[in-house]
């Protein structure tokens, strides 16, 4: 699944609202990422900055919206 900028948007904002990750770990995750955006939620897990419950929220989210 490819993510695309608007759908991006989507998911930083189920981030912050939803799981309450801290905007500085997002910003880390998007550096990171900057050359795969389509591996931002692995990039998050990665660097410790989300928990594999945390993971499994975010997937299960990317598929609800992609529907």
């Amino acid at each position: 699944m490819t993510l695309q900028p608007s759908r991006l948007h989507q998911l930083i904002r189920f981030l912050r609202e939803e799981l309450l990750i801290p905007k500085e770990s997002i910003a880390v995750a998007l550096r990171q990422g900057e050359s795969t955006p389509n591996l931002f939620s692995m990039v998050l897990w990665q660097y410790g900055l989300v928990t594999l419950e945390q993971l499994e929220q975010i997937f299960d989210w990317l598929e609800t919206a992609s529907n």
